[in-house]
């Protein structure tokens, strides 16, 4: 089968794999469509980061490997003693290994587990026409929910994930800064939590359209004082729940300009240069930073239902290639800005 396969900084390659078949425990998928995220533009481009050199403590595998974390597919065969899933299943994969014993997983906080891993990060992904994984990832899809939709379900998650953090309530308002993907997802997720008063924060003309376009109010912070309108808007009181999806300076310190007391921020960015934050605003505002990561298989229910209930819309942001176009249509095009979401569809092109 045909697989994109990452071998190192600037090399991926689309070529014959061995076809995958499930163990005891386990599942074959063929995938629908498998979403390149921010994290794999960075294997690409600055890695390996988090795709592991030697044999990852769970999974056993190290570079080269498979890449694709964001999937959705279609169950085409079980592994000894699966039950409660069927061939023909459509399903959307939830990419976490975790270890089951360490603090964090004890304590039922899986998604920080001590030794976490990906599946298309520190195993055989989804960039591929099969893959296999254990029966823990699997998440049934509605009839009404496309394998469109499925493969965007784990970046949605992790917004969805981000979002309850910040705990916002319906009269409050929220503040989202970047209008990329997941920042799009925050938008989603606290509109499904009832929020009208939610306004994002972004730059780029071109990325303030896409997420105009679905309903969203935007705000440009190089035409606007961001934190007067903010305290004009609120009378004075600032913002309820503020997310970072940005992860730059700037957008950091303009949001601590715009919490309100005792409210947090909540970041769900990566910050690939190291930030100075002005811990004294937190201070004599009470106010707090809470990080976020990944998701948990509430986060994947609650946002499969939302996607049941037609609240998603990938219009104007989201582009399907096929596998070949991996590298020109795919990473090149979202590192360029050309495009802002892109899934791959593996099955695209190939031959029967």
């Amino acid at each position: 089968m045909r697989a994109a396969v990452y071998y190192g900084p600037n090399k991926v390659e689309i070529t014959d794999v061995p076809e995958p078949h499930p163990g005891e425990g386990q599942v074959k998928v063929k995938v629908g469509f498998n979403g390149i995220c921010g994290t794999d533009l960075h294997e690409y481009y600055a890695g390996p980061i988090f795709i592991p050199t030697s044999p990852h403590p769970l999974t056993g595998q190290e570079m080269p490997l498979v890449l694709g974390h964001e999937f959705s597919g279609t169950v085409t065969e079980l592994g000894k003693g699966v039950t409660g899933i069927a061939v023909g299943d459509r399903v959307a994969i939830e990419p976490l290994y975790r270890c089951g014993h360490c603090g964090p997983c004890r304590a039922g906080n899986y998604n920080i587990c001590a030794q976490i891993g990906f599946h298309g990060l520190m195993s055989d992904g989804g960039m591929a026409e099969y893959t296999v994984v254990p029966t823990d990832m699997i998440h049934a899809l509605p009839d009404n929910v496309s394998l469109e939709l499925g493969a965007l379900v784990e970046p949605m998650s992790v917004a969805y994930h981000a979002a309850t953090l910040g705990d916002p309530k319906p009269e409050d308002t929220a503040m989202v800064f970047g209008a990329g993907p997941i920042g799009i997802g925050l938008w989603f997720a606290l509109r499904g939590k009832g929020l009208d008063n939610v306004y994002v924060v972004e730059p780029s003309p071109t990325r303030r359209a896409s997420i105009e376009a679905l309903g969203a109010k935007t705000l440009d912070p190089t035409a606007l004082d961001i934190p007067a309108f903010i305290a004009d808007l609120t009378d004075g009181k600032g913002a309820d729940a503020i997310y970072d999806a940005a992860g730059v300076q700037p957008a950091v310190e303009t949001a601590l300009g715009c919490i309100g007391p005792r409210k947090p921020l909540v970041s769900v960015a990566i910050y690939e240069k190291p930030l100075t934050t002005p811990l004294q605003k937190l201070v004599m505002n009470e106010s707090r930073i809470q990080g976020s990561l990944c998701y948990t298989s509430a986060d994947y229910e609650a946002v499969i239902d939302l996607m049941s209930q037609g609240h998603y819309d990938t219009t104007g942001w989201v582009d399907k290639i096929a596998l070949d176009g991996v590298i020109d249509d795919g990473f090149e095009a979202l590192h360029a800005g050309t495009k802002m979401k892109v899934l791959v569809d593996p099955s695209a092109g190939a031959s029967e």
